[in-house]
């Protein structure tokens, strides 16, 4: 099969959740005999067109430049390019400005797949008139894709009750982590099971300011890691300002040594998971995967894939109690319920193997 994923800043991951997936997905179809490409941003620092077998093309992305709408031309311009290759399937990966053009790929034979990703249009962080362009794209992506796939099954029910749409549910995947080795810990002044932690981008609706406000209030001695590229957004760099000052609160900022990451994870008392917009988020999967014990923002996302398996919070009341009373130790057997989803649910092998099947389904039909 020949297959082009466009939709994401490119491989290998410098960025989030899609290039992740991206990422992880491309390599494991590459491996299985796929022809695989991946549309990057030419300001990747990746400038190879090829990565562990997985063709790269690299378009002009102004993004930098220009701000918002520079994704807007760095989209046209992967599907202008994408409507030259002779691909069975391209699949879109969400609905944002890729939507707009995505009827020119009507004009050639490829099956288009979008993976509507989260619900855009309730991100905080847009404004309105933003917020109201996202539930258009949401619109055109349903109405010009010839599949669609949800990560989540709350997103599946959404796009089901909103359009009437049938859509495949294919979660994101994870690993479980068994190369323990605590001496990274040296590196970030932290000991065992003696620091909480949370990795996010710095977005309202990841709800950092709810567990930052708790666990300055809280009377804890543990540290608190935060990882994530703080200055990238006004809301990070807010967040830095107010909360800095509490010599328990570290701000480590962008970080990705995938083993440094694993290990953060694993010898960590507590992890923050506060997303509450997006499905299945690919840093969930790899927290739980590195038998990190779960504590998330309460929403129907979330508590699809941890379930009874974590510790929610609707409020930094309730996160403050959660911080000052909880020990890893005592809460094995959700960490062990987690490990074994990631080996029987969200494993990227078997999810690999359920897409190929998917698009050597759909191209046969």
């Amino acid at each position: 099969m020949k297959i082009g994923i466009i939709g994401t800043r490119g491989i290998p991951n410098q960025y989030g959740g899609f290039e992740q997936f991206a990422d992880i997905l491309s390599q494991g179809l590459t491996k299985k005999g796929n022809d695989i490409t991946v549309y990057c941003s030419a300001n990747h620092s990746y400038t190879k067109d090829e990565y562990k077998g997985v063709h790269l093309i690299h378009k002009y992305d102004p993004e930098n430049k220009i701000g918002t709408i520079g994704q807007f031309i760095y989209d046209l311009g992967c599907i202008l390019d994408a409507r030259k290759k002779k691909f069975d399937i391209i699949y879109l990966l969400g609905y944002g400005s890729s939507s707009i053009w995505q009827r020119i790929l009507y004009k050639k034979k490829a099956i288009v797949i979008t993976n509507m990703d989260g619900l855009e249009w309730k991100r905080s962080k847009y404004s309105y008139p933003v917020q109201k362009f996202f539930k258009y794209a949401e619109k055109l992506a349903v109405k010009y894709s010839d599949y669609l796939v949800a990560d989540s099954i709350g997103i599946q029910e959404y796009f089901s009750k909103k359009y009437s749409v049938k859509s495949e549910y294919y979660p994101y995947g994870s690993f479980i982590f068994t190369k323990q080795d605590d001496t990274c810990l040296t590196k970030y002044n932290l000991k065992k099971y003696n620091y909480d932690m949370l990795i996010a981008r710095f977005e309202p609706e990841n709800n950092i300011d709810m567990v930052l406000e708790a666990f300055s209030k809280s009377s804890v001695n543990r540290k608190f890691i935060l990882i994530g590229d703080y200055k990238r957004t006004k809301f990070g760099n807010e967040l830095y300002v107010k909360y800095e000052k509490d010599s328990r609160i570290h701000f480590i900022g962008g970080l990705y040594n995938q083993g440094d990451l694993d290990n953060l994870r694993y010898f960590s008392n507590l992890y923050f998971h506060g997303h509450s917009v997006g499905g299945t988020n690919p840093s969930l999967l790899e927290a739980m995967g590195s038998s990190a014990l779960i504590c998330y923002h309460d929403n129907v996302f979330n508590k699809y894939i941890v379930g009874n398996d974590g510790l929610p919070f609707s409020n930094s009341e309730t996160l403050k109690n959660i911080i000052e009373t909880t020990d890893k130790s005592k809460y094995q057997k959700f960490v062990s319920n987690n490990l074994d989803k990631i080996s029987k649910i969200y494993n990227w092998d078997i999810i690999t193997d359920q897409y190929e099947k998917f698009f050597s389904r759909i191209i046969k039909k």
